[in-house]
């Protein structure tokens, strides 16, 4: 008795292999491909062909958003870049560190900030007489509360502060909304620099940091023309 072949099992898989090697396929069943019909999940049934130009759409749309987020971000680093550039160029130029901090003051507040604000850990600094550089001078023992809480795994922050925080950071009545905080030096241990906004929202967790980061490399080699690093 001889037994029947076994149907070969068709799986998605199969029939794309097949399609994939015959890419004459479509051409030489392109009327029966005209009458196939095949479920849409928002339109119900539709032809092949209209499924074809709908996946198609989907990509032209697809790309140019892509195209479309690469031209802001394009245009967003070039602003960046003009801006670092601008305000290095008044670093540079200060006479002295009280000059510097004001520049950085002017720039801040022509972005609709608050103002900026620096401190120096005084282990890192020599910032006792006759300095008169002792107002930027903040103990990093009293600043470790707030490094624990925001700035455990990163150099900086971006969000609000609580009053404690605040007081200690900026002591005049001013009102901070949020801030966007980044420690100074490879290890983080020279001081602090921080932007300060009256908008609560302004600097918020998730946004981008690049311009902080170059800031707060540029200004410790900035404040090394006039203060001495500790051994």
């Amino acid at each position: 008795m001889t037994s029947k072949p076994k149907k070969a099992l068709v799986t998605d898989e199969v029939v794309s292999q097949y399609l994939i090697e015959n890419p004459g396929f479509f051409v030489r069943n392109a009327k029966q491909i005209e009458n196939m019909h095949i479920p849409h999940p928002i339109r119900g049934v539709i032809s092949l062909s209209e499924w074809q130009l709908a996946r198609q759409r989907n990509k032209i749309k697809q790309l140019e958003s892509e195209i479309t987020l690469l031209m802001e971000q394009a245009s967003a680093n070039e602003k960046l870049f003009e801006s670092l550039m601008l305000l290095q160029n008044q670093l540079l130029s200060a006479d002295n560190l009280n000059d510097m901090v004001g520049r950085l003051n002017i720039w801040a507040k022509s972005l609709g900030l608050v103002g900026a604000y620096l401190y120096l850990f005084d282990d890192k600094w020599q910032l006792g007489a006759p300095s008169s550089y002792q107002h930027l001078a903040l103990s990093a023992d009293k600043f470790e509360f707030i490094r624990v809480r925001h700035l455990q795994y990163t150099a900086q922050y971006l969000g609000q502060l609580n009053s404690t925080e605040s007081h200690l950071l900026v002591p005049e009545n001013v009102y901070i909304g949020s801030v966007a905080l980044s420690l100074l030096g490879k290890f983080g241990d020279l001081g602090i620099l921080m932007f300060v906004s009256r908008n609560p929202y302004h600097y918020q967790t998730g946004q981008g940091t690049l311009l902080l980061e170059k800031i707060s490399e540029m200004v410790p080699l900035l404040i090394s023309r006039w203060i001495t690093r500790k051994p």
